[in-house]
């Protein structure tokens, strides 16, 4: 039987604590209640534990899911599709997944009842069996996988930024102990109980991805073209431009995760009235953000590199040497926010069965298992530090299906729009058109991980 949602006044929280929706415990300490009760379930979740949020404090955490890493990797992605093709995929990623974001925004109230996370909508939609393997496969590739890449992302960044800075004789350290150093402070912020508690871990990201995206412009502008610049597959064979295209549509396909924690992050606003408004206000500006970081990065680097731009373009750029050595510290606290936003849910999860089966959520079994998250999710970074290639791999097959088909498909399932309807003719556009990229990118960025891996020297 498909999962009805919570029970309208559960959801809503005026039953608990009038408009604000603040849901207060049933009891004054220990679990309290009765474990299998939705209500006291829910109240001891990361997502949903408090629903004290602002539509400010939603815009922070929406700019830090989606300005990621990933702008990055943009004029690499560039590289491969050319200036027609780069800029028609840039504009409708950018259109495609506000709209699809839309669908998601609308869809987390139904008849009063509250859909606090993107698979309980999933099972809203299909059932509860058949939505939790549409919808949670995806979705942990992206929320595990992101993790893994914004924990090489921050190993980088901090390797590269002691390599510019660091003054001669250095003692040199591999890519590896960055990692290591990067997951030590995560280790730090993963015990941070719940999304708000992340408020203002978010608006230091979100300010930093804004301030490392203008410095790779503005620096991508003042390198200038390289000597003779390529803008042409020309010095590719078939199968190496054609694989290049399809992992270049994963790339640009992973700056928009954002939609894996959009109702996660909808959940801490309060209800009555309407959660819509306020996150519709948080996700335009932040869709706002996004617009100027991805297209000056896109064009600048594109334009300065060519066919000769790195995956990271910071890597390209190079000089002046404290402002790119500034900007890698940057991405540095920039993914020490995101790598939160997307590990929450994932916690959200655990504890939820913890919850359910009576162990406690708090205290050191708490510190315990993030501990050994943070440190399993090392492990991997340092085994696959394949930044460009992960890029793609988790973009088309994780953020393809979650970003750009899977919203449009269950809001033709729940709102049945009319064939005379626009939402109709976009919605059914959208998913045939990007389960199609999703298969492409997927055997792209899969072949580009193999190709990396056959000449990279493990734990170094």
């Amino acid at each position: 039987m498909p999962d009805k949602g919570v029970d309208k006044k559960d959801a809503a929280g005026e039953a608990h604590n009038g408009v604000d929706g603040v849901v207060k415990p049933p009891a004054a300490n220990g679990l309290g209640g009765d474990l299998n009760s939705r209500y006291d379930v829910e109240y001891k979740l990361p997502v949903t534990g408090d629903r004290t949020a602002t539509w400010r404090s939603s815009a922070f955490h929406n700019v830090t899911a989606m300005v990621g890493a990933g702008v990055l990797g943009l004029p690499s992605a560039m590289s491969y599709l050319g200036w027609p093709g780069g800029i028609i995929v840039l504009v409708l990623s950018w259109v495609i997944s506000l709209y699809t974001l839309w669908q998601l925004c609308v869809l987390h109230e139904i008849d009063g009842k509250r859909f606090n996370r993107y698979h309980e909508l999933a099972q809203h939609a299909f059932g509860r069996t058949l939505g939790n393997w549409i919808l949670l496969p995806p979705q942990l590739i992206v929320l595990v996988g992101l993790g893994i890449t914004y924990t090489v992302t921050g190993g980088q960044s901090l390797h590269a930024a002691w390599q510019l800075l660091c003054q001669e004789p250095c003692r040199p350290f591999g890519l590896s102990a960055w990692i290591v150093v990067f997951s030590g402070v995560q280790l730090i912020l993963s015990q941070c109980p719940n999304f708000n508690a992340l408020t203002m871990v978010s608006l230091a990201a979100a300010v930093m991805s804004i301030t490392y995206s203008t410095i790779a412009f503005g620096a991508s502008v003042a390198h200038g073209q390289v000597p003779d610049v390529q803008y042409n597959l020309d010095g590719y064979t078939l199968p190496n431009g054609l694989f290049g295209v399809w992992n270049a549509l994963g790339t640009v396909a992973f700056a928009y995760g954002g939609h894996n924690v959009v109702l996660e992050i909808q959940a801490t606003l309060p209800s009555p009235p309407s959660t819509k408004r306020p996150m519709m206000k948080g996700v335009l500006v932040a869709y706002s953000v996004v617009a100027w970081c991805y297209s000056t990065v896109s064009i600048a680097g594109y334009w300065a590199f060519g066919n000769s731009v790195k995956g990271n373009i910071l890597l390209s750029i190079g000089t002046p040497v404290g402002l790119i050595a500034a900007a890698d510290l940057f991405v540095v606290i920039h993914v020490l926010g995101s790598y939160q936003v997307y590990t929450m849910p994932v916690f959200d999860m655990i504890e939820h069965q913890m919850v359910r089966h009576g162990i406690r959520n708090d205290g050191p079994i708490r510190v315990a298992y993030r501990c050994a998250y943070v440190v399993l999710i090392a492990f991997v970074a340092c085994s696959i530090p394949f930044f460009g290639d992960l890029m793609g791999f988790v973009g088309a097959l994780g953020t393809g299906p979650t970003t750009f088909w899977i919203p449009s498909l269950i809001y033709l399932v729940l709102k049945r729009p009319s064939v005379r309807s626009w939402h109709f003719w976009a919605s059914w556009t959208i998913l045939i058109l990007c389960v199609i990229v999703t298969l492409l990118g997927s055997i792209g960025a899969m072949r580009g991980i193999i190709t990396a891996a056959s000449g990279f020297h493990f734990y170094e």
